[in-house]
């Protein structure tokens, strides 16, 4: 491996420049060892947030403006009040400032206090006459805490193929999971993988963490069949052969060992849709998909005529013609309304789509789950997709998101997402990230957010530069901590954060004073400040999502048998020899059994006596989850059948295929949903799981 160039040393000046736009001149791999950044690296993503550092002039010059600024701005373009609590912000205000508050709702006040909850128009006016607007969110001070515990389930949802599926999991499959979960097992939510709409490609990217839209759902995820207008299309033959095509693409994956092919149901869906689309609506579905079209607007437009432009040019916008890279050019205009039928096709399928959605969390609550579906907003967007060409103003251009050098990873990460600009956020009071929370809130009983630490802070690596030579770009933790807040608290759904490696200090303890709960993996959680050995059950964090397992980690019975240190070492990616890499494993999971034999947690399955079975081990494991304060416990659906292979290897592309394998048995058969609601190994484990009520 070749060795990162050694950073060039920042100046004083540009140190201080880089600080008053809140990038990072330097960052702490471990707590004790802190690591300069590059001069390259800082002026290269001063340049991306529209600051010139590329001369020492330069940096002198934007550093005098910049501090010019600061000290003639009366407030910042966004300002935060929590609760009924005047913001703070206003403390620094000159005696005598007069306010005025455009609210939300329509009233104009003469102070910040007792205020609702909103985003408002704040304008001061200071004695000297000076004119100050910004935007203020008002939020309440932290989230309703989750009403008691609740047990649940993780999956992704590709993976879970009915005998209805076209070939992979859809959202039918999700109500009948939920349905039967809350119904049978007193489940109280399923959580599952982002359902961002995707790039289209040749192949698409399977991944649903690099999606082309967060605000918009994907519609390979539709049920073809419980589109009202499946029953009326006027060519039903040509609907049955693809309901045909579709059923030999889901026994493929079920029985013939091919791989979930998401093109190859998008293609078939995409078809039948074009039919179902040729059905006129009816009156009361024509004043719903209107309303549908009112309430999304602008961001439903620019996502449909993106989606109709990437069929005529390609999904990569910077390779469209000059005029039509610019959401609101008039070339743009133009080629909108010579596409209007696609614009309208795809403005359709959104609307499906969230049909479909909300129809999953009623039929979730209506099962008696008092979360219901938990959705996954990724951490960003695809660079080529709809969001980063409709918003490209709020992104960064050059800069992509990933993560510093660390003692897991001394090269670093660059996971190709461009990365939200923080003055452009503020500029904006937020309105992308509002919009976006919005949009997901209209289905979720919860969301969990990846990533968390991004509300706080971000690594950008500059375009053409290895992931060594990025740094921390900061945001307002605090107003997007408010949006956050606020946006969940209007939609009565709780919020959890994966804040999983290594978290900045103090970024815990601001979400849990906000009611955003965490994600505690149980193989992660050992004493490291003390002996190092399993954090007692009673020592957890109660504010937590605690599960044995994610998507990017081994299943429980591939960590119990160490199953996943022989495929990381078929793959080539141990960094040890197999033999110490096989010895550390089996020691850590040697520690935790012994944990849970001596708490009296290991049973033998099925009122038995042999507690040395792979299937006691993993009840044992949930058994110490339950023991754990934690007020949501998730068992990864997987384990309930005893499946090997994890949905995504970390540090794979086409080696391994990631987001492309359906839930197995400890043989690797596929199981259908079918399959899962009657097998006894996975009612057994959720036996477990009521043990401990509700």
């Amino acid at each position: 491996m070749t060795a990162p160039r050694p950073a060039e040393p920042l100046s004083e000046d540009l140190s201080r420049l880089a600080a008053l736009h809140g990038v990072a001149p330097s960052y702490s791999p471990s707590p004790d060892r802190t690591v300069e950044t590059s001069a390259t690296a800082v002026t290269l993503v001063l340049a991306a947030l529209g600051v010139d550092a590329s001369t020492p002039g330069a940096v002198r010059a934007a550093l005098a403006a910049r501090e010019r600024e600061l000290a003639a701005r009366l407030l910042p373009p966004t300002v935060v009040a929590w609760g009924a609590n005047p913001p703070a912000a206003l403390a620094a205000l000159p005696e005598g400032t007069r306010l005025r508050v455009e609210t939300e709702q329509g009233e104009t006040r003469a102070s910040a206090g007792q205020l609702p909850p909103g985003v408002h128009r704040l304008t001061a006016t200071a004695p000297d006459g000076r004119t100050a607007h910004a935007h203020l969110i008002v939020a309440p001070e932290r989230l309703p805490a989750a009403s008691g515990r609740s047990y649940g389930l993780l999956v992704q949802l590709y993976s879970l193929l009915s005998s209805r599926s076209w070939g992979m999991g859809d959202l039918g499959d999700l109500a009948e999971l939920a349905g039967w979960a809350g119904r049978s097992l007193g489940a109280g939510f399923v959580q599952v993988n982002p359902l961002h709409a995707a790039v289209p490609g040749a192949p698409t990217d399977p991944s649903p963490y690099r999606p082309s839209s967060r605000r918009f759902p994907d519609p390979v995820h539709l049920r073809i069949e419980d589109v009202p207008e499946a029953a009326h299309v006027e060519d039903p033959d040509r609907l049955r052969a693809l309901l045909e095509r579709a059923a030999r693409l889901r026994e493929a994956v079920l029985h013939k060992g091919a791989l979930i092919d998401r093109d190859a149901v998008w293609e078939l869906k995409r078809e039948a849709l074009e039919l179902l689309c040729d059905v006129p609506l009816g009156p009361g579905r024509r004043a719903a998909y209107c309303d549908f079209l009112a309430e999304q607007g602008q961001a439903l437009e620019d996502h449909a005529t993106w989606c109709a432009l990437a069929e005529v040019h390609g999904s990569d916008w910077h390779r469209w013609p000059t005029g039509l890279r610019d959401p609101r050019s008039a070339d743009t205009a133009r080629a909108r309304n010579g596409l209007m039928d696609r614009v309208d096709f795809f403005s359709r399928l959104a609307w499906l789509t969230d049909t479909q959605l909300t129809a999953a969390q009623r039929v979730a609550r209506e099962a008696g789950m008092p979360v219901g579906i938990v959705h996954d907003l990724a951490v960003g967007v695809h660079p080529a997709g709809a969001d980063a060409w409709a918003q490209q103003d709020h992104f960064a251009a050059g800069m992509s998101v990933g993560a510093p050098p660390d003692a897991f990873n001394a090269r670093g990460q660059d996971w190709g997402l461009p990365p939200w600009r923080p003055d452009r956020l503020a500029d904006s009071g937020y309105a992308p990230f509002r919009e976006l929370l919005r949009a997901l809130f209209r289905y979720a009983g919860a969301l969990r957010i990846d990533h968390v630490m991004g509300l706080f802070r971000l690594w950008w690596v500059p375009q053409g530069h290895p992931p060594t030579e990025g740094t921390y770009v900061r945001y307002d933790a605090e107003a997007m901590l408010a949006v956050l807040v606020l946006e969940a608290s209007r939609a009565g759904a709780l919020v959890i954060g994966e804040d999983l490696g290594t978290v900045e200090p103090g970024v815990r303890e601001a979400l849990r004073e906000r009611g955003v709960l965490g994600t505690s993996v149980l193989w992660f959680e050992r004493d490291w400040e003390g002996d190092g050995r399993p954090l007692p059950a009673e020592s957890w964090r109660a504010d937590c999502l605690a599960t044995a397992t994610t998507h990017d980690l081994p299943s429980t019975a591939a960590r119990l048998t160490g199953e996943h240190v022989e495929l990381r070492d078929s793959l080539g990616l141990l960094t040890r020899p197999l033999a110490e890499e096989r010895a550390e494993a089996a020691a850590d999971t040697a520690e935790w059994l012994s944990l849970l034999s001596e708490l009296g947690l290991l049973h033998g399955t099925g009122g038995g006596t042999d507690t040395s079975s792979e299937e006691a081990e993993i009840q044992a494991v949930h058994r110490f989850l339950l023991r754990t304060p934690a007020r949501m416990v998730g068992v990864w659906l997987p384990d309930g059948v005893g499946d090997r292979r994890p949905q995504n290897l970390p540090g794979t592309w086409d080696q391994y295929p990631n987001w492309r394998l359906p839930i197995a048995d400890a043989e690797g058969r596929p199981v259908t949903l079918e399959e899962l609601a009657a097998s006894p190994r996975l009612r057994a484990l959720m036996e477990v799981l009521g043990e401990a009520g509700p």
